[in-house]
């Protein structure tokens, strides 16, 4: 039997057989799958407009709980980035808002981020990849912004994927990746590819950042755009994990992890089926469970009946250090057109209410165009249970 037809079997009747192992690694899905994608009163439409090309969001929510702010070009990675702001905690959205002139001149997927100095002042920074990598700031929660300036003579892809803040007040860590073409201003690219991953770390709550130090490199795997997510403060909040893009196809996404606080790292692993994917951002519930937003795009040969959507997974921190499946995934949206979507923003409200929020092509034809959707885990847990029992 072919593996997607094994696959949707289970996964369509919500049965939880017990997945094909290679390995120690998991590679098909047996989790249930709770479809959100046709259920329109959860999304709210963050911009669409007819013929143009709107991807890759990022999202941050400022301390009030309620204020969010969404940035995102206007092209594939490369174009004028578009900010809009909500106040209502993504219920509704700003008309674009007015950017400096160099924000018109991004050349790679924008990110936005908030951090705090030792002194505690915060800021919101936003990056723009390639070379050199740019940086602009914000000293008033996004009222007003800086240009974008060079952080050094360096750059990278998706640029910078994740920003962590460091146990010692003020420090962070930033990640990103290259393959060679855009780390120095001439390409050295080798042959085969390597893709490295990058860090680079701030002193001073994020004004300046050192020059990257290399992480990881393989011609054999191609591991990028990492996603870091601190463990929760109730197992002591020091352990590190970092998801990784397989862009080989060759195998699943991986995992590493730091107890330094990101100075070093274990060689990275492969992950369950469940969480292989792209641009992996989470954030945890009130109750500490851990909901992790993404592209499902398998390996080759393990894809899913959601291969090219934006999912989420719903499990444990402790699932990703014992390499568990995990509770249950979430279908988040139907993209329309390959796996061109899912570079996702990811919210969770007071409330425990989940904000998601990407671009993809979800409607057959057009142009990609960017969403929200919202949901809590108390309305999705029945659902997961009632595919378990059928």
């Amino acid at each position: 039997m072919p593996l997607l037809t094994a696959l949707l079997a289970p996964l369509l009747l919500g049965a939880s057989a017990a997945p094909a192992v290679v390995g120690d690694v998991l590679v098909e899905r047996s989790l249930p799958l709770v479809d959100l994608a046709h259920e329109p009163a959860r999304q709210v439409v963050v911009d669409r407009e007819p013929g143009r090309y709107l991807g890759h969001p990022t999202t941050v929510l400022l301390e009030d709980g309620r204020t969010m702010l969404c940035v995102y070009p206007q092209g594939h990675g490369r174009g004028a980035i578009v900010y809009k702001r909500s106040t209502d905690g993504g219920r509704t959205w700003s008309e674009r808002l007015p950017t400096p002139e160099t924000w018109a001149t991004s050349l790679e997927t924008p990110t936005i981020h908030r951090v705090v100095d030792a002194d505690g002042a915060r800021r919101l920074i936003l990056w723009s990849g390639l070379h050199p990598a740019r940086l602009a700031s914000s000293e008033d929660d996004g009222a007003t912004w800086s240009e974008l300036a060079p952080v050094g003579d360096w750059g990278g892809i998706v640029v910078m994927s994740s920003v962590v803040p460091l146990l010692e007040p003020g420090r962070l860590t930033a990640f990103f990746h290259d393959d060679g073409r855009f780390f120095a201003a001439e390409p050295a690219r080798a042959q085969p590819t390597v893709m490295t991953l990058f860090a680079s770390d701030s002193r001073d709550g994020g004004r300046t950042w050192g020059a990257p130090r290399e992480l990881f490199a393989s011609a054999d795997v191609h591991l990028c755009e990492p996603g870091v997510i601190r463990a929760p403060a109730s197992s002591g909040g020091t352990r590190l994990a970092m998801l990784l893009r397989e862009n080989r196809r060759v195998k699943n996404s991986h995992v590493a992890f730091s107890d330094d606080d990101g100075a070093t790292w274990t060689e990275p692993r492969e992950l369950p089926a469940a969480l292989s994917g792209d641009r992996h951002v989470g954030c945890f519930a009130p109750d500490g469970r851990l909901v992790i937003s993404f592209r499902d795009n398998a390996a080759k040969g393990r894809e899913s009946e959601t291969q090219g959507d934006w999912v989420a997974w719903v499990g444990t921190f402790d699932d990703l250090v014992a390499g568990r499946e995990g509770g249950y995934r979430v279908r988040l949206g139907d993209n329309t057109k390959g796996a061109d979507c899912a570079y996702p923003g990811l919210e969770v409200l007071p409330d425990g209410t989940f904000v998601a929020t990407t671009y993809g092509h979800w409607t057959a034809g057009e142009e990609p165009w960017i969403l929200s959707v919202r949901f809590q885990l108390k309305e999705l847990d029945g659902r997961a249970a009632a595919l378990r029992g059928r």
